[in-house]
């Protein structure tokens, strides 16, 4: 049972020389040099001060005491345990002093400590670069955390203290029970230190506890602390960052004003180019680039001389995560440089297509302008939507789109109808009567609509009887085609009849079918079925005239006995 006790007052002893090294008395909290510990000098302080060199008092006592053990001891792994117990218990006692030290002046005295000589590490060199950011961002949060700590602390050392407690407790209730003389001596042996750890756990316990009510005396409204921040930030570091920013804008917009200059001279000193060359592009590509590269210097250079490191390490970090970023894409932002320089796939005043129209490249900028002719819109695209695609040399006979505004066209199997509205997404038409009608472009397009506001023609079939035989691959042609064209002459069409012809077609089952082509100017295009009725029209006033027999269906019954029944 005595070797039982032991082993537990020794793994309690060793938990209670680790905790300093673990959880520090009042925190290690780096407080800067410019802004020193904010505790004054009052009764609460004096009462820390007191408890400390009390502490002091207790833990130099504890040492003697293991000396004397150490001095009286035979065995080696008993001295060995002395030893180290020993030594936990002085760097407790340094750690006490530096305590004592630190409320004493307010400051650390670590700050002070002569720093060795280090070695160059690339990860070292980051660290320090995002060191003011981070302090930054700590000193936000060091009372929050400073009395998280001090609140964990605490309720360590009071199931601590608990424990000691309980321990003195059963050491003097086991010396009360037990008639063993040797057993009593040992555990009087063993009182005085475990006394010492009950006292000196009470009065750290007691000394966190005031520490943390001094923090919660000195704490400020939420509301009252944010505002103090922000009048803080705006009176320092917002001046820095507003010149910061003004020099980044400066130095592009003198970039761009200083590229227009050299550009205008370089115009009237060679002449006026219809395209741009590579070299100019090159030259303008070149200055982009400049233009940022020497506007994030410019900003860097006024945060350096304004020393503030805080806002230079976040600009340092932002440029190094946009660094990254654009790593990851520079394949693309190659294809772009090709384009921009116009040697890619796509490039200035060729045909492309997109969304199922062609364009005309009018300019590759990093917003491209892309035309179309025919349906009088102007596209602003992005230059990344234009990587892929490939665009080739145009014709000048090569349409745009299969109409314009205000044409006439025929849809499928759709009677004919007047645009009066179209673009790369949709097309209107109205027919006749008034009906509208709107297609989505890509199926108006796949319906190869027929456009007859250039030309068209008016195909007219006319049968004649049988009875006209001998007269209607030679004669009747040549009359019909001058009575028509008579006609066209007295209606005001033969300006726009731009060719007529009268032709022998077929010998049709009960009639001799004649067809009559007429090709029209696209002007008329809007009579076309008008047209076709007035030549129908006019073939019959020619038969009328010229006394030709028109002929109708013909219906042959053939009788049981063989004999053929004629209608009547």
């Amino acid at each position: 049972m005595f070797k039982i006790r032991s082993a537990v007052t020794c793994i309690l002893v060793l938990f209670l020389c680790i905790l300093p090294a673990r959880t520090p008395l009042f925190g290690q909290e780096t407080v800067p040099v410019a802004e020193p510990f904010e505790a004054e000098m009052s009764e609460g302080t004096a009462e820390m001060l007191t408890s400390l060199l009390e502490l002091q008092k207790s833990i130099t006592e504890q040492i003697e005491l293991s000396q004397q053990k150490l001095q009286d001891s035979t065995s080696e792994s008993e001295k060995s345990d002395l030893e180290k117990k020993i030594h936990q218990l002085d760097n407790q006692l340094s750690e006490a002093k530096n305590d004592f030290e630190r409320i004493a002046t307010g400051v650390e005295s670590a700050l002070f400590a002569e720093k060795k000589a280090e070695i160059f590490s690339w990860k070292d060199e980051l660290a320090s670069l995002l060191e003011p950011a981070i302090k930054e961002l700590k000193r936000f949060t060091v009372r929050a955390r400073k009395k998280t700590d001090l609140k964990d602390e605490i309720a360590d050392l009071e199931l601590l203290t608990a424990t000691a407690t309980q321990a003195v407790s059963h050491l003097q209730q086991t010396a009360d029970e037990t008639a063993d003389k040797r057993v009593q001596n040992q555990i009087k042996a063993l009182q005085p230190e475990w006394f010492n750890i009950e006292k000196r756990l009470q009065k750290k316990l007691e000394l966190t506890r005031s520490e943390l009510q001094q923090l919660e005396g000195q704490e400020v409204s939420l509301v009252e602390s944010s505002q103090k921040s922000l009048r803080s930030f705006f009176k320092n570091r917002g001046l820095y960052l507003v010149v910061a920013a003004l020099t980044f804008l400066a130095v592009l917009l003198a970039f761009r004003i200083l590229y227009r200059l050299v550009v205008a001279f370089s115009v009237r000193f060679a002449g006026q180019q219809e395209e741009r060359s590579v070299q100019i592009r090159l030259f303008y590509l070149i200055f982009q680039v400049l233009s940022v590269v020497f506007a994030i210097v410019g900003m860097f250079f006024v945060l350096y001389l304004a020393e503030d490191w805080f806002l230079l390490s976040m600009a340092i970090i932002f440029f190094l995560g946009l660094a990254w970023t654009i790593r990851q894409g520079l394949p693309r932002l190659w294809q772009q440089a090709r384009l921009m320089l116009n040697v890619g796939s796509v490039r200035e005043n060729e045909r492309l297509l997109m969304h199922g129209v062609a364009w005309r490249v009018a300019s590759i900028n990093v917003f491209c302008k892309l035309v179309n002719p025919s349906l009088d819109v102007e596209l602003r695209v992005p230059i990344e939507n234009l990587i892929g695609m490939v665009s080739r040399p145009w014709h000048p006979e090569e349409p745009w789109f299969p109409c314009k505004k205000g044409d006439w066209v025929v849809v499928g199997d759709a009677s004919r109808a007047k645009v009066v509205s179209l673009s790369h997404e949709q097309v209107e038409v109205v027919e006749r009567g008034g009906k509208r009608i709107v297609y989505p472009t890509q199926t108006f397009l796949e319906a190869s609509p027929a456009n007859l506001s250039r030309n068209f023609r008016v195909r007219v079939i006319f049968g004649l009887s049988y009875s006209l035989q001998s007269e209607v691959t030679s004669e009747i042609p040549e009359v019909l085609q001058k009575y028509i064209t008579l006609r066209l002459e007295e209606e005001g069409y033969h300006n726009k009849c731009l060719n007529l012809r009268v032709e022998f077609m077929q010998a049709n089952a009960s009639s001799l079918d004649l067809i009559i082509l007429a090709d029209f100017s696209g002007s008329l295009a809007d009579i076309s079925k008008r047209l076709e009725r007035s030549i129908q029209k006019w073939c019959v006033e020619c038969c009328t005239i010229n006394s030709w027999e028109i002929p109708f269906p013909q219906l042959t019954v053939h009788g049981l006995a063989g004999e053929e029944l004629q209608p009547g």
